[in-house]
């Protein structure tokens, strides 16, 4: 293994380089953020088609996107880090937050809970529970998110309200009142089931309802208007 991840940085050491590939050249860790998310989706397909074939490949893409970005950082003239950087921090983390397993120490607790204590300690700039979670993610897995990160910092989340939308009038008031009445429903619903994964639940349902459709266009094609 050590000898195929030598390999790999190498090839892609010599596609960044001078007299490589022109498009790997001059890419940034900016520019490379959509592909990230795009084989990251990919791999998550893999897995909920059960694909093993897919997996291994998308596997390959996602670290593909890591050895990119490490790559890119070498090159940082005032804060450079290279693969093997990455790898030791990472090290590192698990070692300081598995102490059950690397430092022969008692579970305190919870080991959800245990990991948010070291994870605070290491972090001590971040005020809330609820800090870390990225803005980015997609609404229902942030949703998902949000609520397993208060619900293990012990608060209640039925006694927790929204500010409700805010005032508008006419056509306006009408579609945010739409909008605050399904946003309520698919959060009750994401509070109802705390640790759910509710972005896969729902990919996994839309792929069935979308593989279900495509059945009865088969079987029914759709009339011409």
């Amino acid at each position: 293994m050590t000898a195929a991840l030598d390999r790999l940085v190498e090839v892609m050491d010599r596609l960044r380089s001078p007299g490589g590939c022109p498009w790997d050249g001059a890419q940034t860790h900016a520019t490379l953020v959509p592909y990230l998310l795009e084989e990251a989706h990919e791999l998550a397909e893999a897995v909920d088609a059960d694909d093993r074939v897919g997996l291994r490949e998308e596997l390959g893409d996602v670290l593909l996107q890591v050895v990119f970005h490490a790559r890119i950082a070498q090159e940082d003239p005032e804060a450079p880090f290279d693969l093997d950087d990455v790898a030791d921090t990472l090290v590192a983390k698990l070692v300081s937050r598995h102490p059950h397993v690397f430092a022969d120490a008692p579970v305190d607790g919870d080991l959800h809970a245990q990991w948010d204590r070291l994870k605070r300690i290491e972090k001590p700039e971040r005020a809330s529970a609820l800090d870390g979670v990225p803005a980015s993610l997609p609404a229902l897995a942030r949703a998902g998110k949000l609520a397993e990160r208060a619900r293990r910092a012990g608060l209640d989340l039925a006694s927790v309200q929204d500010q409700g939308p805010e005032r508008r009038s006419g056509r306006r008031a009408e579609s945010a009142d739409q909008d605050g009445e399904l946003g309520r429903a698919l959060l009750a619903l994401v509070h109802a089931h705390p640790g759910a994964d509710a972005e896969g639940a729902l990919r996994r349902a839309t792929r069935r309802w979308e593989a279900a459709v495509r059945s009865a266009e088969v079987r029914q094609p759709p009339r011409e208007a």
